[in-house]
């Protein structure tokens, strides 16, 4: 029997036609913002739409009689509004001018993280880097922006998750910088040897039992995050190694939580390393420069 006859005999005598296609359900822009606002932020809805279109969110505000698909910024909203970070929905994020590709494999680059390029800016005005080291790298922000910052430089950056350095990897050749950086799976300064003019990290500090927001702590890699019951733990770990692999007239910079500042220094301090601390833009204590401590003759 021919399968056509077979499919009519099991539906009755009627074949079944296809589905037709679902094309765009097309929409003015400025009517989808609306409805989308009653649901998230505003400015998260024109984000989200802004990068559907493809789109600076500038240039959708100062264009917004267009029309969009209804249906496919409907599931965008639905994702923000169950609290999905919005760059995991739009899989980018800025840093430093650099559009960086971010997944749920590593943290979403802060602009208060900037304040680490801005401290190794200023301190190596009049003799940038030649080298330079990035522990627990992530998507890569903070190696690549200083690479971008002193083009001479060549770098390397270190993660202990596999698929964080993949998204590393991604992002040199997106930024094209990938003939000056190199990234490697290790935990912290492990599989590293040599010396680097500047060391940036930006480990793991908030404590086990601290709250975070929702959309942080379901959605964000908790081993980007959390770093036990003080939130030292990764400092603890972390300044040695710096300590080794920082040369003799170089820098690191490490990020900290606003109410662990003095706790790092005091730990560096145990390491071999002086630092002094900077707030971020926020006025918020944020960062360490670290350098090394004279030895006793």
């Amino acid at each position: 029997m021919q399968p056509e006859r077979q499919a009519a005999r099991r539906t009755g005598g009627r074949q079944r036609r296809p589905l037709p296609h679902r094309g765009p359900e097309l929409r003015p822009v400025a009517a989808l913002l609306r409805e989308a606002c009653a649901l998230i932020d505003r400015l998260d809805a024109e984000v989200l739409l802004a990068d559907m279109l493809g789109l600076e969110r500038l240039d959708l505000l100062a264009a917004p009689a267009g029309l969009a698909d209804a249906r496919a910024f409907r599931q965008r909203v639905l994702r923000r509004q169950r609290g999905e970070p919005v760059a995991y929905i739009t899989g980018r994020r800025e840093f430093w001018s650099l559009d960086l590709a971010v997944s749920p494999d590593v943290l979403i680059p802060r602009p208060d993280s900037e304040t680490l390029i801005e401290l190794a800016h200023a301190r190596f005005r009049s003799r940038p880097p030649a080298t330079i080291l990035d522990l627990g790298t992530g998507s890569g922000a903070l190696l690549l922006a200083a690479l971008s910052a002193f083009p001479e430089a060549r770098g390397v950056g270190v993660d202990v998750s596999a698929a964080a350095v993949a998204v590393a990897r991604a992002n040199a050749k997106r930024t094209g910088l990938d003939r000056r950086a190199r990234f490697l799976v290790g935990h912290w300064s492990q599989p590293l040897a040599g010396r680097f003019d500047l060391i940036l990290a930006n480990p793991p500090y908030v404590a086990d039992g601290e709250p975070l927001p929702a959309d942080v702590a379901d959605h964000e890699p908790r081993l980007a995050l959390r770093a036990g019951p003080d939130g030292l733990d990764a400092f603890r770990q972390l300044l040695p190694g710096i300590a080794r692999l920082l040369g003799p007239d170089g820098a690191a910079i490490v990020e900290h939580g606003a109410a662990q500042q003095e706790s790092v220094a005091a730990l560096a301090r145990r390491a071999g390393l002086a630092g002094t601390g900077h707030c971020d833009l926020g006025g918020r204590p944020r960062a360490l420069v670290l350098t090394p401590m004279p030895q006793m003759p």
